[in-house]
């Protein structure tokens, strides 16, 4: 059953009903608010999200997000979403800050509200990393290392929001690892901003290009931003002389790969991590969890989460795709 509600022109909310005899109004209703609707990312979350709910049985999965990546667009749906009543939301934030008030309004409306992949500082009962931060910085460091040659050069970062928490967490930890001796052949050159919109983003590649004749490779920790560069190294004729690497989908990445504009990317699945998010959101509904450090919540075949000091789990660790084997994920995500 699908239902869909306007919310001020902004986006559509998607109701996506776990199939069972029960009437919807006896249903745990869970929202998940994406960033942005038409996110390949987030559509492949919904997939997992949709098999927690049937799997858990008697849930009704709300998936929604505004048409573009703001924070505003955000907390508008969030407020209808507190008017509808739902009984938990798992967020992925546009901004860490400015949806923190909406989200203790939430709470104190007895709902219980989780984020997962870009996190909100205050206001939420768990934050759902997808990965370990610091394994996701490396990762894509090492993948750009690897692509250039040992010879190292000049390399630059084009990011989602300036505001999205788990971009600049990763840029923090790329920073790091690119001040360590062995990625000492690794110059930064310049992080932009393409706002998680693929003409922004494929604009913004082609200004690195101008602005460093000499740059050797683009890191894009963004589905978006990764094939927005990839493609724009294709139309510019510098495949072999710009690589691109970063976190993508394969499903996206595969001809890049084939093209030779890419390597290897990274990802973890977002199938996992939308049915992981789903499943922890219905076990705070239960009542015995509370978010304190220790806790553990069971997360059906994914298995189980330890919440740590500062509210905080992590899924898996990033997964890398190439040519040996991109082809083969592609047709699932």
């Amino acid at each position: 059953m699908t239902k869909f509600l306007k919310t001020a022109s902004l986006a559509v909310i998607v109701g996506l009903m776990a199939m069972n005899s029960a009437d919807a109004a006896d249903k745990l209703r869970v929202a998940m608010l994406v960033k942005s609707l038409g996110n390949g990312f987030f559509e492949a979350c919904k997939e997992g999200g949709l098999e927690a709910a049937n799997e858990l049985g008697n849930v009704e999965l709300i998936y929604t997000g505004p048409t573009a990546a703001t924070a505003e667009g955000q907390i508008e749906l969030m407020n209808a979403l507190i008017a509808q009543k739902v009984d938990a939301i798992a967020i992925s934030a546009n901004d860490p800050n400015a949806l923190v008030p909406v989200a203790k309004r939430a709470a104190e409306r007895g709902i219980k509200v989780i984020s997962f992949d870009s996190g909100i500082a205050s206001g939420r009962l768990l934050q759902l990393n997808p990965s370990n931060a610091s394994l996701i910085g490396q990762k894509q460091v090492q993948m750009a290392l690897d692509a250039v040659g040992k010879e190292g050069g000049e390399v630059a970062i084009l990011s989602a929001t300036a505001q999205a928490t788990n971009q600049n967490i990763w840029i923090a930890e790329m920073k790091k690892e690119l001040a360590k001796p062995e990625f000492s052949s690794l110059k930064l050159v310049s992080t932009v901003y393409g706002d998680d919109q693929a003409d922004k983003s494929y604009r913004e590649a082609q200004g690195l290009f101008k602005s460093f004749p000499n740059l050797k490779a683009i890191i894009a920790p963004t589905s978006v931003g990764i094939v927005a560069a990839a493609k724009a190294v294709a139309d510019q004729g510098l495949i072999g002389k710009v690589f691109v690497t970063g976190l993508g989908l394969p499903s996206e990445m595969k001809g890049h790969v084939q093209s030779g504009a890419t390597k290897s990317f990274a990802i973890w699945n977002p199938v996992d991590l939308g049915y992981t998010a789903t499943y922890a959101a219905v076990q705070f509904t239960k009542g015995q969890l509370t978010g304190k450090a220790g806790e553990k919540v069971p997360v059906g075949r994914m298995g189980t989460l330890t919440i740590d000091e500062k509210g905080e789990a992590a899924m898996a660790e990033p997964f890398t795709f190439d040519k040996d084997n991109v082809l083969k994920y592609a047709k699932y995500f």
